[in-house]
């Protein structure tokens, strides 16, 4: 009968058995070592301030990590009582989108303050028609910003020019009375 071939090793047969030996013990050697580092693994230091992972995977926040600036500003605004005093400066932003881009560009926003809302108008003209349309942007104001957030509106014309400074002024005098008739 036949008898199989015996396996053939991917070494050469030149070497000899010391020789592999050695290879075999170094190997083994080096797989020891490994395998002590593994399991017997010196422990970091923790450093101070930092409190261990409860579990894997799970990414935990810590006071180093960066905040979006938008989510930090609304944690300071809720934290300071600051959102009814927000909201009601959104006059100044919106004013535009309230009153309309036309009366927008013919008046201004002085103030606010208590509710009162200061505007001013670059003419006599202007100030008269937003006198008559002061309850209707109120209510869209209230509507808009909360209601009771504004509760009048004081407007004013343009100021005439003041003799208090200049060339030809006199010293607790009242200035030129004939100039406006």
């Amino acid at each position: 009968m036949n008898e199989p071939p015996e396996p053939q090793s991917s070494e050469p047969e030149s070497t000899s058995a010391p020789e592999q030996a050695a290879k075999a013990d170094g190997l083994e050697l080096a797989r020891d070592i490994a395998n002590g580092y593994r399991t017997s693994a010196p422990k970091q230091p923790r450093r101070a301030g930092r409190k261990p992972s409860t579990s894997r995977g799970v990414k935990r926040e810590s006071r180093d990590d960066p905040e979006p600036l938008a989510q930090f500003l609304g944690k300071l605004i809720a934290d300071q009582g600051w959102a009814e005093n927000l909201s009601a400066q959104q006059v100044f932003t919106d004013w535009a989108a309230i009153v309309g881009e036309e009366v927008a560009r013919h008046c201004i926003i002085a103030g606010y303050e208590d509710g009162q809302l200061e505007v001013e108008a670059d003419s006599t003209a202007w100030a008269t028609q937003l006198r008559l349309l002061a309850p209707r942007i109120v209510a869209k104001l209230n509507t808009r910003l909360g209601q009771g957030s504004v509760v009048r509106i004081n407007i004013s014309g343009p100021k005439g020019p003041s003799w208090i400074k200049g060339k030809r002024t006199i010293r607790n005098a009242r200035g030129p009375r004939d100039t406006y008739g």
